[in-house]
């Protein structure tokens, strides 16, 4: 277990912009800080970090929480694995009881793969550098790349021995258990039930997540064995999802924040030999097909990707695929087209650092040029070839979510191509009812309601004339009553403390939300003991539905802007109010009890009638006068009419 202490000091280090901008782009906002969600795709930002609370509040997808909740929600850690992992980051010392073999069986599952993943790459680079078949097969072979050995260590490359169990004896030798090993596909499983290392003889790429932490590796075959493939990876596993990861993204992701731009390539030396070329903004998707969650890893740190593929016929089409999917998830895309039987790797060693960071300087060029260009050249003078380039060039523009986007791209066609701009604007919106026709057939993903905004409803619902649903609007006020406390719990009205006020007006009304009963009673329990609650203890130790609560209340999406003051528009502070907003929010959440008292009361009315039972009719009769009664005096401090 980690100590206290420990646990302590990293809370006392942290940074929650520094923690957050490891992980996505951050973009000032006032005195906060906005994002698109990490957790959701969207096209405006909801994601908000407010430092001065040492907040954050995605309003998407609902999560909220500290710097450590951030991280463990991202990253998928666990309380325990969040804190080694903002411990290192921040230098601070762990102190905990030293594990014995038995304490690491007993850690989760997820985090043995963890630590065995780490240890595995260990192994691999203590075979490059310190055993004669590394030094002597591996790295040479990585020297003969070009590569330096301070790349190799920033990439943490290793090399596995020839030999069926070289990995997993080591392993086994410092108490990790072999069915571990089969999890993290280290090993392989026969039909005959004996078990052999994955990788043997070959050269080892780790593959880091956006944290750091190994999760999976690559091998690249040195000899000539037409019998193997020249590259294996590791399988999916609990860590691993190969469609959500982007090769070097670890590595890059400060840079790619720093040139707005990222760099996209196929493979491991692609991208290793362009950071030797001092180009370090570049990931790759490592050999597999491009995905939808790639791309929404990348848009976190930037809008625009560039892609360098090689000049052969197979690289072309790849990129395209590629560039449709990058322009469906709303990123602006570049291409750099590389000379022919050449890629990143060998044409970044081939003409030296700056003539190869002139190259993609000079050859970079939008989509509708590349497009444009390429099928001119296939197409000739043939006008039906021709007609279908412009058909392929618009299906690519109707992908671009943003309709100025496509405006723009649209112009930029017209003039390339030398077509009536009219012409593609019909082709173009032809495409786009046919994508909505689809999508309203498959119904997919219907709009959620903005979740921020439902603390306005009850104002909303005063000025309807419609029905009411009084369980709704208990909500609302309840929620209100919390908003309250946990944003001005000590702050001074006339003679008390917000808190004080509202605990005692409403000492008599239970809440029926549930998470909203729970944050109350926090504030009652803590009051009594004559202390002075606090949201960031909610924050840190409550529930993950308390956190996302407590974060939602604390955080506004909005801020009056500081040119209304000079412009004389004077909005008052919430602060300044704080006396009204109480009283009526007491006035409004007791209105709202009674109203749904006095129909829970009309149930009972109904079903005693229906059993005939006169008594209790008489009795609940009796009850809803009263309410009634309570329910005419609150209206008419309101302002509301009620009906008689």
């Amino acid at each position: 277990m980690i100590s206290r202490e420990t646990i302590d000091e990293v809370k006392n280090r942290l940074d929650i912009v520094d923690v957050i901008s490891d992980f996505i782009s951050l973009k000032r906002s006032g005195q906060n800080y906005k994002a698109l969600s990490p957790f959701n795709n969207e096209k405006t930002a909801s994601f908000f970090v407010v430092p001065g609370k040492g907040i954050f509040k995605d309003f998407s997808s609902g999560k909220g929480g500290d710097a450590i909740t951030f991280v463990m929600e991202h990253e998928g850690m666990s309380y325990t694995e969040a804190i080694r992992f903002l411990a290192k980051k921040y230098g601070v010392e762990l102190k905990e009881d030293v594990q014995s073999a038995e304490m690491q069986e007993q850690q989760s599952e997820r985090e043995g793969l963890y630590i065995l993943m780490n240890f595995a790459k260990d192994y691999y680079k203590e075979n490059l550098f310190n055993t004669e078949e590394g030094k002597g097969i591996g790295l040479s072979y990585f020297h003969e790349r070009g590569f330096n050995d301070r790349t190799i260590q920033k990439f943490e490359l290793g090399y596995a021995l020839e030999g069926w169990n070289n990995l997993s004896d080591t392993a086994i030798k410092n108490s990790y258990n072999k069915e571990l090993l089969e999890k993290t596909g280290l090993t392989v499983r026969n039909d005959d039930g004996r078990t052999y290392d994955r990788f043997r003889g070959r050269v080892i790429f780790p593959v880091h997540n956006l944290s750091g932490k190994v999760i999976a590796f690559g091998a690249r075959m040195l000899g000539k064995d037409k019998n193997q493939p020249k590259y294996i990876n590791s399988p999916e596993t609990e860590i691993y999802h190969k469609s959500n990861v982007l090769y070097g993204l670890f590595n890059a992701k400060n840079a790619i924040r720093q040139k707005d731009n990222c760099f996209l390539v196929e493979g491991y030396t692609d991208v290793i030999s362009m950071h030797q070329s001092d180009v370090e903004n570049v990931v790759a998707s490592s050999g597999t097909a491009l995905t939808e969650e790639q791309i929404k890893l990348i848009r976190r740190f930037t809008e625009n990707v560039t892609v360098l593929f090689d000049g052969d016929a197979a690289g072309i089409k790849a990129a395209l695929r590629g560039i449709d999917l990058i322009l469906k998830g709303g990123l602006n895309v570049r291409v750099v087209l590389l000379p022919d039987s050449e890629d990143p790797d060998s044409y970044s060693r081939k003409v030296g650092t700056t003539e190869f960071q002139k190259y993609l300087a000079q050859k970079s060029q939008d989509f509708i040029s590349f497009k444009s260009g390429l099928f001119a050249s296939e197409a000739g003078n043939d006008p039906i070839r021709k007609a279908e380039s412009i058909k392929e060039i618009v299906g690519s523009i109707a992908l671009i979510p943003d309709p100025v986007k496509r405006s723009v791209y649209l112009q930029e066609t017209s003039h390339q191509l030398k077509i009536g701009e009219p012409v593609l604007l019909t082709e173009l919106n032809k495409l786009l009812v046919q994508e909505r026709k689809k999508k309203e057939r498959d119904k997919l993903h219907p709009p959620q309601p903005a979740e921020d905004a439902s603390h306005l409803a009850e104002q909303v619902q005063d000025l309807t004339t419609g029905p009411i649903d009084l369980k709704d609007m208990v909500y609302y006020q309840e929620r209100e009553t919390v908003r309250l406390l946990l944003n001005y719990a000590d702050h001074s009205l006339e003679d008390q403390k917000l808190a004080d006020f509202l605990l005692h007006e409403l000492e008599d009304v239970e809440f029926a939300n549930p998470v909203f009963r729970e944050i109350y009673r926090h504030f009652h329990d803590v009051l009594q003991k004559g202390k002075i609650p606090d949201s960031q203890y909610l924050i840190q130790h409550g529930s993950s539905e308390v956190k996302n609560v407590v974060t939602s209340l604390i955080t506004s999406k909005y801020e009056t802007s500081p040119r209304w003051k000079e412009k004389h528009i004077y909005i008052p502070e919430e602060s300044e109010v704080l006396q009204d907003l109480a009283y009526t929010n007491v006035l409004r959440l007791k209105f709202r009890v009674v109203q749904k008292m006095m129909e829970d009361n009309l149930l009972r009315i109904r079903d005693s009638e229906q059993a005939s039972n006169l008594e209790e009719v008489e009795k609940y009769l009796e009850q809803q006068e009263g309410l009634k009664k309570a329910e005419r005096e609150l209206a008419s401090i309101l302002g509301i009419v009620v009906a008689r």
